[in-house]
Formats: C-alpha cells, sequence, structure tokens
C-alpha cells in the first residue's frame, strides 16, 4: 500500500513538474496598447535588467492586482485612437492567467495590461533620479580613469616596461575600464527613460 501511495505522488510529482515547465513556454501575443505603455514595457525591462517576458509573468502572477483593475475597468469604453497593435514574447502561463481574469470579468485584456503597466510608473519615476546620478558618477569615474591612465603612463616613463607593478597596476585599468564600458553602455541603453512621457499612456 506504501509502495502503491509513493508511486501516485511521484506520478503527481511529475505531472505538475510538466504542466508547470509548459507553462514556462514561450508564445506570442498581440495586444492593442498606447504608445506610452510599449515604452513603458521596454524601460521597465530594461532598467530591471530582465526580459519583457519575465515582466509580463510578474504582472500575470498578480492576480490580485488583476481582479482589482478588471473590476474597476471592466465597464469602461476604452478609446481605439491612438493605441498600437503590439506583439510580445510571453508565458503560456501569463497568457492564461490574462485570459482567464479576462474571461471571469468580461474586461479587455488589453486594459488589464495597460493599467498594470500604470501601477509600475513610480518604478520608472525612481529609476529616472537614479538615472541622472548614474550619469553624474559616469563624468567621475572616467575622469578617475583618466588620472588612472596618466598614472600608469608614468609609472612606465620613470620605472620602465619591466617594473614588477607595471603588469599588476595594468590588469587594474583594464578591468576598471570593463566597468566603465559597461556602465556606459547600461547608460546608452536607458537614455529613453530621459524622454518618456507617462502623459503618453491616457
Amino acid at each position: 500500500m506504501a509502495k502503491e501511495n509513493d508511486k501516485k505522488e511521484k506520478i503527481s510529482l511529475t505531472r505538475a513538474f510538466t504542466s508547470d515547465l509548459k507553462g514556462r513556454q514561450s508564445v506570442r501575443a498581440s495586444f492593442r496598447l498606447t504608445q506610452g505603455c510599449i515604452e513603458a514595457i521596454g524601460i521597465l525591462a530594461n532598467q530591471m535588467g530582465i526580459k519583457q517576458k519575465s515582466l509580463f509573468d510578474h504582472l500575470a502572477e498578480d492576480m490580485g492586482s488583476l481582479k482589482s483593475i478588471a473590476r474597476e475597468f471592466k465597464q469602461m469604453k476604452i478609446k481605439k485612437q491612438g493605441q498600437i497593435q503590439k506583439t510580445f514574447v510571453i508565458s503560456r502561463k501569463s497568457l492564461a492567467s490574462l485570459d482567464e481574469i479576462s474571461n471571469m470579468f468580461n474586461a479587455s485584456r488589453d486594459v488589464l495590461v495597460e493599467y498594470s503597466i500604470q501601477r509600475l510608473l513610480p518604478i520608472i519615476s525612481k529609476e529616472r533620479t537614479k538615472h541622472e546620478k548614474r550619469k553624474a558618477f559616469l563624468i567621475k569615474i572616467r575622469k578617475h580613469f583618466q588620472q588612472g591612465e596618466k598614472m600608469l603612463n608614468d609609472i612606465r616613463i620613470q620605472l620602465g616596461d619591466d617594473d614588477p607593478i607595471i603588469n599588476k597596476f595594468a590588469m587594474m585599468m583594464s578591468s576598471y575600464e570593463t566597468v566603465k564600458d559597461n556602465l556606459e553602455s547600461f547608460i546608452d541603453r536607458s537614455k529613453d527613460i530621459e524622454t518618456f512621457d507617462a502623459d503618453n499612456m491616457n
């Protein structure tokens, strides 16, 4: 009897695992969203260092918020003007959650996405402030790097290329340059946050 129960439990766990994996499969889904919402999705994903698919997963997992949005806006007539059809790659589970809430409350799936993103706008506001601070620090980092490069050159001139500290200092400067370049790249990818206008979501 115990072996039979263990067997059933293993089958149940296997099915749950398989179901979870299938839920994580990627699918394509189209939504009609405002230009501001589409921009916000890209900005949020970039600033959080995640894929847009992961952002949709986060939104879909918050069933409480989705139900709240659906209750509030299911009777609302959504304007079609200015909305753009955009296809996203999201997980099968996320799409199923959006469809479930949409059907349950007879609410537009597009509205669920739009207003879910609007609730995350404070994150963009905070990240915009951080973005400006990062730019200010980058200026200081560049100056500091230039000072290090000058020091390395002075070492070569005064002590020669064969001095023991040359290689060590050069390795440190190489690592420093990699960090500086990565920071420059991240700030460059984040430029859209500077011109983002939340009013475009209305």
